[in-house]
C-alpha cells in the first residue's frame, strides 16, 4: 500500500471506528471515580445555575437609571454577605452594600464596585456610571433547571467533575472503561527490571503506551515480550485480541523478523493502510481482525508516542464513548529559522519558551525517533506540514501539546 497523508489517515481511521464500534456498555460510578471516564448519560442541572441574581463584585447593587448622573449619592439599606438571602428591596435613590457572591436585592440591576464609591454613613457616593447587568449574574443565565449542562459522550476532566459535584450528581453514568493490550515485539526488547545487553533495551514503549491510555480513558494490558519467533506471536497477538483493542510496538516493519503483518493476515485481518507519510512513524499498520481494532506501531519510542497521540487515540476514544476525537493544535512563534524536506508531516520534540505575549517554540535537538532523553526534555512537538519547507524565525508554525 502507498502511504497516505497524515489528515487522509485521520479521517480512514473516524470512517472504520464508525463502522467497527459499538455503543459501549454503561455504569454508574460514584463521582469520585469518574475522572477520566466518559459520560453516558446527559446531566441536567437540577435548578437554575446562579439560583438567584449573584454579585460578581464586591460593592453595591444598584438601579442603573439612578447613576446617569455621577457622582451619585444613594441611600444604603444594608449589607447582604455571600451565603445569606437578601433582605432588601431597592427603590430610587437607594442602595445596598453587597459581596462577591451574595444575592442582588429586588430592585438591583447592577453592582457599582467598590473601588468607585465613598461611604459617609447611611449614604454612598458612587463616582461612576454602569449600565444595566453589569457585575451582576443573572439567574438562570448560566443554565437552567432542567437543561442539560454537559452532553453524553463527554470525556469527564476536572471542570467537568466541578460541573457535576454542583448539580448534585453523586453518581455518575460513564461507559465501561476499553482494555487496550499492548503487545511488545522482538529479541532486542527486555523487562525494564532486567539488565540489558549492550544490545537490547528495555520495554519502555509499553509503559509509555500505557501511561497514554490511562490518560485518555483506557485500561491498559501490557502483554509479555513476542520474541522474534512466528509461532510466539501469534500466541500473543490471539492473547491481546481477547481485549477491545490491540496495539502492537515493532515488527511492522519490512525486515526479515518482522512477523506482525504475517501473523495479522493468517488471523484473517483487514488492514486499511500500513504507510502514513509522517516522521516519526511513517509504518504504521492500521487493520481489524474481527470487530477488533488493530495498530501496528513502530518500535522507536518516539514513533510509539506520536503515532499512538494523533492516530489510536481515534480507536480509543470510539471505544470509549467519546463523541470527538479533537487534536488541540495551537500555533506559537519560532525562536530560529526551521526548514525540513517537504514530503511528510513532521512531528518534532520542542520546547516553549518565553512568557505570556512572547512565547516562542523551539526544536528540540534529538538524535532521531529512539532519543527518549530529548523526549522527556521537550513538552510539546512543532509541526511541520508536508506542503512547506522552510519558516523564518518570529514565523507562526503549528504545535501539538504533549
Amino acid at each position: 500500500m502507498s502511504a497516505l497523508q497524515f489528515d487522509e489517515a485521520r479521517a480512514l481511521i473516524f470512517a472504520r471506528m464508525d463502522e467497527i464500534a459499538s455503543k459501549p456498555v454503561s455504569e454508574t460510578v460514584p463521582i469520585e471515580q469518574a475522572q477520566g471516564r466518559v459520560l453516558a448519560k446527559a446531566a441536567r442541572a437540577d435548578r437554575d445555575y446562579p439560583p438567584f441574581n449573584r454579585s460578581a463584585r464586591d460593592g453595591f447593587a444598584v438601579r442603573a437609571g439612578d447613576l446617569t448622573e455621577t457622582p451619585a449619592k444613594l441611600r444604603v439599606l444594608g449589607e447582604t454577605r455571600a451565603g445569606e438571602p437578601s433582605r432588601f428591596k431597592i427603590g430610587r435613590g437607594e442602595a445596598v452594600e453587597i459581596m462577591t457572591g451574595a444575592p442582588g436585592p429586588e430592585g438591583a440591576d447592577a453592582v457599582v464596585m467598590v473601588e468607585y464609591s465613598s461611604r459617609d454613613g447611611a449614604f454612598v457616593t458612587l463616582q461612576q456610571g454602569i449600565e444595566p447587568g453589569r457585575n451582576l449574574i443573572y439567574q438562570g443565565s448560566e443554565g437552567q433547571s432542567g437543561s442539560v449542562v454537559l452532553e453524553s459522550g463527554t470525556f469527564l476532566d476536572y471542570r467537568q467533575i466541578a460541573l457535576l459535584a454542583s448539580v448534585g450528581a453523586g453518581e455518575v453514568s460513564v461507559y465501561r472503561q476499553p482494555r487496550v493490550a499492548i503487545l511488545s515485539t522482538g529479541d532486542e526488547v527486555i523487562d525494564i527490571t532486567g539488565r540489558p545487553e549492550p544490545y537490547q533495551i528495555r520495554n519502555s514503549n509499553a509503559h509509555s503506551l500505557a501511561a497514554q491510555i490511562r490518560r485518555q480513558g483506557g485500561l491498559p494490558v501490557i502483554l509479555p515480550i513476542a520474541p522474534d519467533r512466528l509461532d510466539r506471536t501469534q500466541e500473543l497477538i490471539e492473547e491481546g485480541l481477547r481485549a477491545d483493542m490491540l496495539l502492537l510496538s515493532g515488527g511492522v516493519s519490512a525486515g526479515k523478523y518482522d512477523y506482525v503483518e504475517q501473523v495479522l493476515s493468517k488471523l484473517g485481518a483487514e488492514l486499511f493502510f500500513t504507510q502514513v507519510a509522517i516522521q516519526p512513524g511513517k509504518p504504521l499498520v492500521f487493520g481489524k481482525v474481527g470487530r477488533k481494532p488493530v495498530f501496528g506501531l513502530p518500535g522507536n519510542p518516539i514513533s510509539t508516542m506520536v503515532t499512538f497521540e494523533v492516530f489510536a487515540s481515534i480507536a480509543l476514544h470510539r471505544l470509549a464513548g467519546r463523541a470527538s476525537s479533537p487534536l488541540p493544535f495551537l500555533h506559537a512563534r519560532l525562536a530560529s529559522d526551521f526548514r525540513h524536506k517537504p514530503v511528510l508531516t513532521r512531528f518534532l520534540p520542542a520546547l516553549l519558551q518565553g512568557s505570556y505575549g512572547d512565547v516562542k517554540v523551539n526544536p528540540v535537538k534529538w538524535q532521531g525517533s529512539g532519543d527518549l532523553i530529548a523526549a522527556a526534555r521537550a513538552d510539546c512537538y512543532l509541526v511541520a506540514t508536508s506542503g512547506r519547507e522552510s519558516w523564518k524565525a518570529g514565523e507562526w508554525i503549528a504545535v501539538l501539546p504533549k
